[in-house]
């Protein structure tokens, strides 16, 4: 954990914990990054193979919102992947956390629904999949952001480790658990 990712309170002999830092350096990040870039490889593999196909057959109104949708689809995915990105390079401390910021504001996360989709029922069943996963996905990412950004959590009390021990393990199970119910709360 870094020293900016506790701030340490003697008076009152408790931690404030950075979830948002902590949650970003743990495996459950490392899944969270599987997981949205596997759903780009996914896109990529259809739009770039059946979805050429599944393109070709359709006519009319639907064929325009296949075309606007798959870009759409596209740089939403463009958008989370830059995000994941960012927070993975801040991890391994090729990006400093303003520098990060700076960067996100770049970036568009949207809240969106595939019902705000034009003709969503008649497009292909795998881009409707894949535009689903997709606002699903960029909910989790949101969800996300707004930890990363609201910074250290307040009022979660526990002992101050020994520092020579690190964090014994009494308090990495309490960090956990304040941890885990802080996540579950905002989510």
């Amino acid at each position: 954990m870094s020293e900016s990712s506790v701030v340490r309170d003697t008076s009152a002999e408790a931690l404030t914990i950075s979830f948002g830092e902590r949650f970003f350096a743990s495996s459950r990040f490392q899944a969270v990054y599987r997981e949205g870039m596997a759903l780009v490889e996914q896109t990529a593999q259809y739009l770039d193979g059946h979805g050429r196909e599944d393109s070709r057959k359709l006519s009319g109104q639907v064929a325009l919102t296949y075309a606007t949708e798959s870009m759409r689809l596209t740089t939403r995915l463009m958008n989370m992947a830059s995000w994941l990105l960012i927070r993975r390079s801040v991890n391994s401390g090729e990006m400093s956390q303003q520098k990060a910021r700076s960067e996100r504001q770049r970036l568009k996360l949207d809240v969106g629904r595939p019902s705000h989709v034009r003709d969503f029922s008649g497009l292909p069943e795998r881009l409707r999949q894949l535009i689903t996963a997709s606002f699903e996905f960029q909910d989790k990412i949101v969800k996300l952001d707004r930890l990363f950004e609201d910074g250290p959590v307040l009022g979660v009390r526990m002992p101050a480790p020994v520092p020579s021990r690190g964090l014994s393990e009494p308090n990495g199970e309490a960090v956990r658990h304040a941890f885990d119910t802080a996540y579950r709360e905002r989510n």
